[in-house]
């Protein structure tokens, strides 16, 4: 099973919030997930950025990739060393 650790929008219209999950590839946006890492919410000045250090780094050793956006977002963490 290929899993990815992505974003699921949450919030209001015109008002974003995320949170980081990790899903099977094959499951839609906003649809079922495995487990939560954490919330991202762009629209603070800087970015409001709350993750787990423990459960990403297990998601990473047991293989599961970020997508581009949370790989950013990790990297900006220190939580990526890309």
């Amino acid at each position: 099973m290929a899993v990815r650790i992505r974003l699921k929008r949450m919030g209001a219209k015109k008002r974003p919030f995320y949170r980081v999950i990790v899903a099977d590839v094959r499951s839609p946006r906003d649809g079922r997930f495995i487990d939560t890492l954490g919330t991202y919410n762009p629209l603070m000045n800087p970015a409001d950025v709350k993750l787990d250090p423990d459960k990403v780094r297990l998601w990473l050793s047991r293989g599961a990739q970020p997508s581009d956006p949370v790989r950013d977002i990790l990297a900006r963490a220190g939580l990526l060393h890309a």
